[in-house]
């Protein structure tokens, strides 16, 4: 039951000693107006007024029923209690303090127990507000202590089972309508099936390690868990395999006969049929987990097919799913932009890189998206943004859509395969372009770059050799003895140069000297 208390005078805000005080209570059963009859209860202590609501009669003597309006049925009910949780002024509620209240001439105060329902009111009607006080809530309480006998017509257990119809109709109008409520089997499914894998690796692994002291010449013969766990349930102790017939449990002729001859010569050790029973206990558990995983799974892909055909067709349901239990439901996911979604489920090598100041992650959940995972190691990372960008679409749709089949899905994905594609295609050409350019560079360059060190050959030495010779007497007679390292460089440069200019240098040298 929400409480309301209605400060109504005719001489203003903040003069309670001449005021009229109303209370205005919602009950399951309808709107109620009562008039406080004491005003002393006003400036009373909290403790006396509890002592004057002990009785009906005590309560009768303070306050009385000035109005009451009977809701019509459970739905008007439930519409009434979902606007004054939304802190709403409704058609109902407006028109009885309207009614009662405004038409009566007490429009000048009201204490209201909720602000913004006291706020709403002072918009829709002009009635002004007033803080609520500690007295006002008391005398509420000695109120609705003594609800049904202050009003005429209305029965204790009629209102409990209004009030049980009301918080039923309300619980299913708000699941009903509440966008977060419909993926929640999808979050938990897929919870439940990361969980299964878990548990069913550290199954099997102690299965194979348990059973390989009697037989562990089977678990490289019989790889697969399963089959293992069929096969251990059904054979029992290796002294047993020749008798086993392993084709009931679905294994190949080949891998029975290996099994069969392992098991004659076999270095395990004896086991006890105690023993035995604990095993073949656990290979049962292996087995109706892996079943039910398997049923889990062809669950959890009708369910994302329903409810978000689009992002099932583009990334599957077990990534589609990961991404929708990572955001917190499908609406929270059509919220969040693109770069978000890129890298969602890799927060902690975000925040890892941005603390380092290193580069942040590429891709998140989606790396095991079929089409990141086709991808070449270097085109990972853009082709994971396109899929991000059309994911977020593809969300959006799926969220607040109303659409069954995955039209846009098939689109975008296609468009994606065209992007991939055509990012491949030019990685290639890239690539061939860059082994031949700088061949093709060097013979362009060489006419314009003269005399430099990349474009210097054989050739040009010859072509300039007279020059050099020609400035070599007038650089010995102009400058003194050269130094040791001129001598150095000028015998290196002379065993560089082709053999038949050394001759010749030799010739005028001596002729110098």
């Amino acid at each position: 039951i929400f409480l309301r208390a209605v400060d109504a005078t005719g001489h203003g805000r903040g003069h309670l000693k001449e005021t009229r005080m109303l209370l205005l209570l919602e009950t399951p059963a309808g709107y109620a107006l009562f008039t406080v009859k004491n005003k002393k209860l006003l400036k009373a202590e909290t403790d006396s007024i509890y002592d004057s609501f002990k009785t009906s009669n005590d309560a009768a003597r303070q306050v009385g029923l000035t109005a009451f309006h009977k809701f019509e049925d459970t739905k008007a009910a439930m519409e009434a209690c979902t606007e004054l949780t939304d802190g709403s002024v409704g058609k109902s509620l407006k028109k009885f303090l309207k009614k009662n209240v405004v038409d009566a001439g007490l429009t000048e105060s009201l204490a209201v127990l909720d602000k913004p329902l006291g706020m709403n009111i002072n918009k829709k009607l002009g009635i002004e507000v007033s803080v609520m006080s500690d007295s006002l809530k008391e005398i509420m309480r000695g109120v609705r202590m003594h609800l049904t006998d202050l009003i005429e017509g209305l029965d204790e257990q009629e209102v409990k089972t209004m009030s049980l119809g009301l918080a039923h109709t309300l619980s299913r109008f708000k699941l009903k309508f509440s966008p977060d409520k419909v993926d929640t089997m999808i979050i938990q499914a897929v919870g439940l099936l990361d969980d299964l894998d878990k548990e069913l690796n550290n199954f099997a692994m102690r299965l194979r390690e348990w059973y390989g002291w009697h037989f562990p010449e089977m678990g490289k013969i019989v790889t697969e868990n399963l089959a293992y766990a069929k096969v251990v349930r059904l054979m029992g102790l290796k002294t047993k395999a020749k008798e086993t017939d392993f084709s009931e449990v679905g294994v190949p002729e080949e891998i029975a006969s290996e099994v069969k001859s392992a098991a004659e010569t076999s270095m395990g050790t004896e086991i006890t049929d105690e023993d035995l029973g604990n095993i073949k206990t656990l290979s049962k558990r292996v087995i109706e987990l892996t079943e039910y995983r398997a049923s889990l799974s062809e669950y959890l892909k009708l369910r994302m097919t329903a409810i978000a055909p689009n992002l099932t067709y583009m990334v599957g349901e077990l990534v589609g799913a990961r991404l929708i239990s990572q955001a917190g439901s499908l609406m929270s996911l059509a919220k969040h932009p693109s770069s978000t979604v890129q890298i969602l489920g890799a927060e902690k090598a975000l925040f890892r890189a941005l603390k380092t100041k290193k580069q942040t992650p590429k891709y998140g959940l989606i790396y095991h998206a079929s089409l990141v995972g086709q991808s070449a190691p270097v085109l990972k990372g853009k082709i994971s943004r396109v899929l991000a960008a059309k994911l977020s679409l593809c969300c959006r749709v799926d969220a607040l859509g109303d659409q069954v089949e995955p039209t846009l899905g098939e689109e975008f994905k296609e468009y994606v395969e065209k992007r991939l594609a055509s990012l491949e295609e030019g990685g290639m050409k890239s690539m061939t372009k860059g082994i031949s350019r700088p061949n093709v560079g060097k013979k362009e360059k060489k006419p314009a770059v003269r005399g430099s060190a990349a474009a210097h050959t054989a050739e040009e030495d010859v072509v300039e050799a007279p020059k050099r010779k020609k400035a070599a007497p007038e650089a010995e007679e102009e400058e003194a003895p050269a130094p040791k390292k001129k001598k150095k460089k000028a015998a290196e440069v002379a065993e560089e140069e082709t053999p038949e200019e050394a001759p010749k240098k030799k010739k005028k040298k001596a002729a110098a000297e």
